[in-house]
């Protein structure tokens, strides 16, 4: 494994992050796919054994479970120490006026919240997932930066914006002499590229380091373009993005050169993500055991530049998805 700087912050974390959207309550009617605690043990014993300390969830996968199952895989298969632990505020987990948002209300119950599914006294990253038209900047990040001061969190991120909405708020802490953000969580792909354009200017900048999701466009980039899978076939949010025409060449692109270099799509995909130098970490949501080693190798994995271009070069303009 390998381990890097979060943007321009102190923390240290793994170069591959392990994403636990997978992990949840199924009776809570969460994601037909979502792993409980026992078929999961696997893939948290893996993580640990191929030294991804680097642990992202939020609150409202599996409507709180995936916390909970996370703060039980901590305390059975590692140490709350060696593990930087993330987390996310902002959807809906009840009608109540703190219950969605990025309210001071809202902040301030729903960290409370995750702490007590997770079973720690604090997390290392405390994530807005979405921008909040609704509440005004300032209280937002005054409300994110007592957080900080209270020691329930030790950074800040954001994810999945407009780079005028987020200039807006790290300017904001700016004025207000509060925290800023460290990191931003936002879809970055060969079939979502828009960030290259739109954030990762103000990101370089702002010596902020982007934890990708969705690398492998929800799968879409591991497997030949017309290949099905279970999941793939009920994901509604998989059919949404990643299902235009458009798409088949870069899957197609992909795959030939995993065929030529003898090693999975995954390994290419990932390979092609992590060569951005504003790429901190990209987010990888196992649910088979081969989803992390495959990450992992492609660590290892160097692109020559007229690969770069292959993979490239069937990519077309498109609008960002996830938030807009």
């Amino acid at each position: 494994m390998e381990y890097t700087r979060l943007g321009g912050s102190g923390l240290k974390v793994s170069r591959i992050a392990l994403g636990c959207m997978s992990f949840g309550d199924r009776s809570r009617g969460y994601n037909e796919w979502a792993l409980d605690d026992e078929a999961a043990e696997p893939i948290f014993r893996q993580a640990v054994e191929l030294g991804i300390t680097f642990w992202d969830t939020a609150n409202v996968y599996g409507y709180g479970s995936s916390e909970e199952i996370v703060g039980r895989a901590i305390r059975r298969y590692t140490r709350r120490e060696d593990v930087v632990l993330a987390t996310k505020v902002f959807f809906p987990m009840h009608d109540g006026p703190g219950g969605s948002g990025l309210s001071r209300r809202a902040i301030m119950e729903q960290v409370d919240a995750s702490l007590r599914r997770l079973s720690t006294d604090y997390v290392d990253l405390y994530q807005i997932h979405r921008f909040d038209p609704d509440t005004p900047a300032e209280e937002t990040m005054e409300a994110l930066h007592d957080v900080v001061k209270a020691g329930k969190a030790r950074y800040l991120g954001a994810s999945s914006m407009w780079a005028w909405q987020f200039a807006k708020l790290q300017y904001t802490a700016d004025l207000g002499g509060w925290t800023r953000f460290v990191s931003m969580q936002n879809q970055y792909s060969l079939m979502q590229r828009e960030d290259e354009r739109e954030l990762f200017g103000l990101l370089a900048d702002h010596g902020v380091g982007s934890i990708p999701w969705s690398p492998l466009a929800k799968g879409r980039l591991t497997r030949p373009w017309h290949q099905r899978t279970e999941r793939g076939d009920v994901d509604t949010l998989a059919q949404q993005r990643y299902s235009e025409e458009a798409d088949k060449p870069i899957a197609d692109a992909v795959e030939r050169l995993a065929e030529a270099r003898g090693v999975p799509m995954a390994q290419i995909a990932l390979a092609w993500v992590l060569r951005n130098p504003v790429v901190s970490a990209p987010i990888v949501g196992p649910t088979k055991p081969h989803h992390l080693p495959d990450a992992v190798a492609a660590l290892d994995l160097e692109l020559t530049d007229d690969e770069v271009r292959m993979l490239e070069e069937p990519y077309t303009l498109r609008l960002p998805t996830g938030f807009a």
